[in-house]
């Protein structure tokens, strides 16, 4: 199952568009969830979620169930999907504004509260191709190679291409370790036949910009990256890594990954 959280907005909408395709492509159903916060609400909300389901289009081959929970956003959405054993989490974005609404800080609370990798989008339509350009941006964290693994499930379901990017570096020590991980990850890559392009940024400068910047060059579909927040600390100022990915203003959605702790063996499995 693919969880789609609603806060009965634009970006629910745009949310479960993207989930549509997915479901489609990975041949897999859909849960469509809104938090209440008291039981009497439950009805009005199990009314709304029907309306929008009734509404798709027909013959869209996709099974969408509508689930209500009471509760909050930050603890029960993680909560529903573990116990409706969901895939992943697709979850629209007010970006840094929208009162009441899962904005850049909320998302990035309800992401680290839950063990599954997230997409989070704002108001951007997914094409018909889904994600077919991939952008992958790789540091000198361990953790950041965790997310190869998923981005090949992704890009061989979409038959994509892959772009992984990396800091510059004029230090020795660190430039040979970006180089191994560049070459680490285009191995990965090209190993499970996807096409892939590596770039070291050429000049020393904001990771995060540069990133968002070639993305927007190239023109991707989606974003791979890894949450470095941790459960409980929550920061909510608007210049974390995280959220200046999740909230871009080129509204390219971004997959979320929570690391696993890197002495486990094995990776994390996106879709079985």
């Amino acid at each position: 199952m693919i969880l789609v959280p609603t806060d009965f907005t634009s970006v629910g909408d745009c949310a479960l568009n993207h989930a549509l395709l997915l479901a489609r492509t990975t041949k897999t159903s859909i849960g469509l969830l809104h938090i209440v916060e008291k039981e009497k609400d439950e009805p009005d909300a199990l009314r709304k979620l029907n309306a929008i389901i009734q509404a798709l289009p027909a013959g869209s081959g996709v099974t969408v169930e509508p689930i209500t929970r009471v509760g909050n956003i930050f603890d029960d959405i993680g909560a529903v999907a573990k116990d409706r054993n969901a895939r992943f989490i697709i979850m629209g974005t007010h970006g840094v504004t929208g009162f009441q609404h899962i904005t850049g800080s909320h998302a990035l609370k309800v992401i680290t509260n839950a063990a599954l990798p997230f997409i989070v989008v704002q108001n951007r339509t997914i094409r018909s191709h889904g994600y077919e350009r991939i952008v992958c941006p790789i540091d000198l964290t361990v953790e950041s190679k965790q997310k190869i693994d998923l981005t090949i499930q992704v890009a061989k379901y979409f038959n994509s291409k892959v772009w992984v990017v990396s800091p510059h570096e004029t230090d020795e020590f660190l430039l040979n370790t970006v180089r191994r991980n560049l070459a680490f990850a285009e191995a990965q890559f090209k190993s499970s036949g996807i096409a892939c392009e590596t770039k070291m940024f050429e000049e020393k400068g904001n990771f995060v910009k540069q990133t968002l910047r070639f993305a927007a060059a190239v023109d991707a579909d989606l974003m791979t990256i890894i949450n470095g927040q941790e459960p409980g600390v929550y920061e909510y100022i608007a210049g974390t890594e995280e959220r200046q990915f999740i909230t871009n203003e080129t509204q390219i959605p971004v997959m979320c990954i929570n690391p696993v702790n890197v002495t486990r063996e094995g990776s994390v499995l996106f879709f079985k």
